[in-house]
């Protein structure tokens, strides 16, 4: 069965947004929650729930538009794959495979749209699962247990975050925050299996949780949960070798008052944009020296209670933020030329909201 895109449609009313939650969770939701968003204004609208998906708390789409991934984070991990409508009807479960972990946290697609990647936070585990021309996933070709270097102060052993690959497509990185470390990975694209090629190690305690690149692939930034920092870091496409630099404010106050959850750096890579839970609000930063350095602009309210996740539109319009502990999701306009921030109006409620995800 061959696969065909999902037309993107006008840009204002009807865009498609899609949301997290933890179902276990008193007050959470009952699975993916559906949405629609107008691309002008930044308005949500309801759209009612795709039940069958257990704390569907991280989201992802291939990248041909048709499919939907999910983590099913709990103790025996799951991830699962959602067809997506093509003209009218609804959203449907493909199906769940195991994790091969505890607690998976993040899932992304890798560009060729052959592999879904996967981390376990609880185990401190990464995986790969194969994608077939339906979008359906195939059981784990990989399982890769994080071990070395010894856990950070505090921690009781890996806890693997997130899993992206690089923007050159020849590296897949993997951020542990109970290690501290950035682990770099190969991905054998016929067999679906990771070779570990390097590691970065971040400073004891940083609690290192979410890593975004540089439009131009030389730079990552680096968000650390547990020392309320971000870092620059550099990046050979060549080696894979990940490079940390200093640590930098992120205007939110000393650590154990927030604590940075997620990075966005616009397609220009002019702006880059962090989200503090705790703080409650986003800091922006000027990106500058080409992508070597990022100078701190202000932090504004994110006009909810503990911003889990946020993600821009795909015009970059429009900043999505999931507030975790208010159950809302907040739309911010994004002015392309100076980076500002401004409100699109009020909260959207979503229950124990976690992932926004607008297509």
């Amino acid at each position: 069965m061959s696969r065909s895109p999902v037309p993107a449609g006008p840009r204002a009313a009807g865009r498609p947004l899609y949301l997290g939650t933890y179902t276990s969770q008193q007050g959470g939701g009952t699975g993916v929650g559906l949405a629609t968003y107008d691309g002008t204004t930044g308005a949500v609208t309801a759209g009612g729930t795709l039940t069958g998906v257990a704390n569907p708390s991280y989201l992802a789409v291939h990248p041909d538009g048709t499919t939907l991934y999910a983590v099913d984070e709990q103790q025996d991990g799951a991830v699962t794959a959602i067809a997506l409508p093509t003209g009218g009807g609804s959203p449907s479960v493909l199906g769940s495979r195991s994790a091969g972990g505890a607690g998976p946290t993040h899932l992304s697609v890798h560009p060729s749209g052959r592999w879904l990647l996967s981390a376990d936070y609880t185990s401190g585990s990464v995986a790969v699962h194969p994608i077939d021309t339906t979008g359906a996933l195939g059981e784990a070709t990989d399982v890769v247990q994080h071990s070395a270097p010894a856990p950070g102060p505090g921690q009781d052993g890996p806890h693997a975050h997130q899993i992206v690959t690089s923007p050159d497509g020849g590296h897949v990185l993997a951020v542990d925050l109970g290690n501290d470390t950035v682990y770099t990975y190969r991905l054998d694209e016929s067999a679906g299996t990771l070779s570990q090629v390097s590691y970065a190690t971040l400073r004891p305690g940083a609690g290192p949780r979410h890593l975004t690149f540089h439009p131009s692939g030389a730079y990552a930034y680096l968000a650390n949960e547990l020392d309320n920092t971000v870092v620059v870091c550099g990046y050979d496409p060549q080696s894979g070798e990940l490079t940390p630099g200093e640590p930098q404010s992120t205007g939110a106050g000393g650590a154990g008052s927030s604590f940075p959850a997620e990075l966005l750096v616009t397609a220009d890579g002019a702006f880059a944009y962090l989200a503090n839970r705790g703080h409650n609000s986003l800091t922006r930063y000027a990106v500058e020296a080409d992508g070597a350095e990022l100078r701190l602009l202000d932090t504004v309210p994110v006009g909810g209670d503990y911003p889990r996740q946020i993600a821009f539109s795909p015009d970059g319009g429009l900043l999505f933020a999931a507030n975790q502990n208010s159950g809302t999701v907040t739309v911010f306009h994004v002015d392309l030329a100076t980076g500002e921030l401004a409100s699109a109006g009020d909260p959207f409620p979503s229950p124990v909201a976690v992932c926004a995800l607008p297509l």
